[in-house]
């Protein structure tokens, strides 16, 4: 039995932020209801190529984006515009606990499945709304998508290569990671209203925006605004903070090297043949290090270039110093640590019975995530879900 087997949802969201927390409920034992628009489905089951190829080899219509973050779930097929869908949804909230949805503000009273409506039905309900900016502020009317709320919510001001240096400017993260984190903060808001209600016996609304969600995750970035009055800027691939942490240079190409203390970067720069940089007073301590950064990374960077970058891992490795390389998707899943954390799972799809995905890292010891109901086709479960409301 899973942690959350006790636990339905009724998901009502799509695309990434509230996908991505309902497919957590599920990996924890959940059982999530999706509903989906009839004859077309959540808006990412087209975003393609890549799609998932039968055992023929031929496309499906199931796109590997739609695949990444809807398994555990079942699909429901339901109208929301028409009077008889919306009675049927808030039919199947009246059996849930949780209720999750990413409609515009105001957009899921339109059809009568708001938290008013349906916690007056359902007092147990905890009911998780997730908009670009909240349900309140001058800007809560707007929509809100990843990308937008990167920019706005100042991830993209930090993240680039820094302004006079090749290719600078601004970046989006190489994923939609406003998305995910907001679909994390969605699930730890969730459990902790489910956690709640255990003494209380009443749900509540949880109210996620990614506005919000982007400018929290700032972390050091926006402490170092707050209580220094610094206003960040990109710095490539190094660290405001700390020095060196960041990437060098080898022979044959990149490699990172993240020093977090003194004692590491004595080992580094014993390990590099520079070992008097240690004891100079520009360097020997982090404060310094920060303080006199443009000149100690040239000195760090030359000796840097005279080696393979796998030899300069082992070496590094060997001294406890913390280095890595910069993998490629491919190298990730190739990686050994990777495959023993069982981070690439299988699943039986009814069009593939080899489906590669990737798994869940929360490792929880007596109740660990099953991964036994692979992402639907759309109104996989229409019938078995109605029918048991039926029947109720």
């Amino acid at each position: 039995m899973g942690a959350l087997s006790h636990i339905k949802v009724l998901d009502l969201s799509r695309v990434l932020a509230g996908p991505w927390a309902s497919q957590i409920l599920a990996d924890l034992g959940a059982e999530v209801i999706k509903v989906e628009r009839p004859g077309v489905g959540d808006d990412t089951r087209s975003w393609g190529p890549p799609f998932l190829c039968d055992t023929n080899g031929e496309e499906t219509a199931e796109s590997a984006y739609f695949l990444c973050t809807n398994r555990g779930k079942k699909s429901v097929c339901i109208d929301m515009k028409s009077e008889q869908g919306q009675e049927t949804i808030r039919q199947l909230a009246d059996e849930c606990d949780v209720v999750l949805e990413n409609f515009k503000v105001g957009g899921a009273a339109k059809f009568g499945i708001d938290y008013a409506t349906l916690s007056a039905r359902n007092p147990k309900l905890v009911y998780c709304s997730i908009t670009g900016f909240g349900q309140n502020g001058p800007y809560k009317d707007r929509p809100g998508y990843d990308f937008l709320v990167q920019a706005m919510g100042g991830l993209m001001s930090v993240t680039g290569v820094p302004d006079g240096a090749p290719g600078a400017g601004p970046q989006k993260v190489g994923v939609a990671l406003t998305d995910i984190m907001t679909g994390l903060y969605a699930t730890i808001g969730i459990q902790a209203a489910l956690a709640e209600r255990e003494r209380s016996g009443l749900g509540q609304f949880v109210d996620l925006a990614l506005l919000d969600v982007t400018a929290a995750t700032l972390a050091n970035q926006a402490s170092n605004y707050l209580v220094g009055g610094m206003v960040p800027t990109r710095m490539g691939n190094a660290h405001p903070n700390i020095v060196p942490y960041q990437s060098f240079v080898a022979a044959d190409g990149h490699l990172i090297v993240a020093v977090g203390n003194d004692a590491q970067f004595s080992r580094f720069v014993e390990a590099l043949g520079v070992s008097e940089l240690a004891q100079d007073v520009r360097f020997d301590s982090n404060q310094s290090r920060v303080a006199n950064r443009e000149s100690l990374v040239p000195l760090l960077q030359r000796p840097m270039l005279e080696r393979s970058k796998n030899e300069w891992l082992q070496i590094l490795e060997a001294a406890q110093v913390p280095a890595g390389p910069i993998n490629s998707v491919d190298e990730v899943f190739a990686e050994p640590q990777i495959q023993a954390r069982g981070m690439q799972v299988e699943m039986a799809h009814s069009l593939n019975p080899h489906l590669q995905l990737v798994g869940n890292p929360i490792k929880l010891s007596r109740t660990p995530v099953q991964y036994d109901r692979p992402p639907p086709t759309l109104g996989q479960h229409t019938d078995e879900v109605l029918e048991s409301l039926k029947s109720s």
